[in-house]
């Protein structure tokens, strides 16, 4: 094999890792080398490139507080996270609260409410009713299909939906009028078929922005926009939600009422997903630039 055709067989294998170049995984595991791991340094990275998955989670527990950055102390606190998980766990079973059918992430939601004083003696039954409740249980399913282990599914879970309101409470109605400004710059047309169609204000917006796409995208691609959210950029997400009306223009352009377009909107076939996540991280750089903590 020549020279030329191994580098481009190297550059091939680690975009489909998630690098698009060697140095980028010198240079994160540079970072990770560290005994105290440089955090502005570390959502810079997430910010300019994916995560390959098997420094992802790591990552991600780090950013997000569940582990310090001094590395020396990971396992010591991931034991103390575990028993802590293995108490609340137990105290649930014994009240009666959760039993080996209950849905892993049930019992993620009941966990979280009974460590934060939400948990009603009569709730026996979730309904979902309350919209932070439906957020952390959308947010859970799509954890526990990124991650095997549940006391890692239920912290990353839990601390996730804690930084998207501790980052972005407020940002749902500023996040859908850049979605009308970007997708304009883009594609005029298209946004005055949706104005026409009555369809602009009804698009699935919650499902896009509140849930984060947690129940729009396969994990496969959802965990590539959550290392934006998580290193501190909310505005991926309008990008990705551009990018989805773009791919599918014409289908949407033959589309001449709200209810339809919505409906297919909600249900984007799954095999196009990948293209679209990396069409908008590309929009969201061309647009944006890559600061660190970009909102």
């Amino acid at each position: 094999m020549s020279e030329d055709s191994q580098r481009n067989f190297r550059s091939v294998y680690y975009e489909k890792v998630g690098f698009r170049g060697v140095e980028e995984k010198k240079s994160l595991e540079i970072l990770l080398k560290d005994e105290r791991w440089d955090m502005e340094k570390l959502c810079t990275f997430c910010q300019r490139f994916p995560l390959p998955s098997m420094y992802r989670i790591l990552v991600w527990k780090v950013l997000l507080g569940i582990l310090p950055p001094h590395q020396e102390t990971h396992l010591l606190v991931m034991v103390y996270r575990r028993e802590q998980y293995e108490d609340v766990y137990h105290a649930l079973e014994v009240m009666r609260y959760i039993n080996e059918a209950t849905p892993k992430s049930h019992v993620f939601l009941y966990m979280n409410l009974l460590e934060s004083g939400r948990l009603s003696k009569i709730q026996r039954v979730l309904s979902a009713e309350d919209p932070e409740d439906e957020l952390f249980l959308a947010v859970a399913d799509a954890v526990e299909e990124m991650v095997d282990d549940d006391v890692d599914c239920y912290w990353l879970t839990k601390t996730f939906v804690q930084h998207l309101d501790t980052k972005f409470r407020d940002s749902q109605l500023g996040l859908q009028k850049g979605f009308e400004q970007y997708l304009t710059l883009e594609d005029g047309r298209l946004v005055a078929h949706l104005k026409a169609c009555g369809a602009l204000d009804k698009l699935p917006y919650d499902s896009w922005f509140r849930k984060c796409f947690a129940s729009s995208l396969p994990p496969s691609s959802l965990q590539r926009v959550w290392d934006k959210l998580v290193s501190g950029s909310c505005k991926i997400l309008v990008f990705v939600a551009v990018e989805i009306l773009l791919t599918f223009k014409m289908k949407v352009m033959a589309l001449n009422n709200s209810q339809t377009i919505n409906e297919f909107l909600e249900k984007i076939p799954e095999d196009n997903t990948d293209p679209i996540v990396n069409k908008a991280i590309d929009l969201w750089h061309k647009h944006c630039g890559v600061p660190a903590h970009s909102v």
